[in-house]
């Protein structure tokens, strides 16, 4: 029965060291994850011209609201 007992006990190490090893290599594809959350990526030309007129637009739109207004309490 001690035979047996070293080979669980390395058994266990090597249960642990896997353990860690893929708790630490979790953790690093969590990082890399995070990190390209964070960068952000290039807009294609299409994109940017989208979101310019997007931008007008809601503009234009609040310009209109408020002349709304402003034309409702002129009355």
């Amino acid at each position: 029965m001690s035979n047996s007992q070293p080979n669980e006990q390395s058994e266990q190490n090597e249960q642990d060291e896997l353990q860690k090893y893929l708790e630490e290599k979790a953790k690093q594809e969590q990082e890399q994850e995070l990190k390209k959350e964070q960068e952000p990526e290039p807009l294609s030309a299409y994109e940017a011209c989208v979101l310019k007129e997007s931008v007008k637009i809601h503009e234009l739109i609040a310009e209109a609201k408020q002349e709304g207004q402003d034309g409702s309490n002129n009355e």
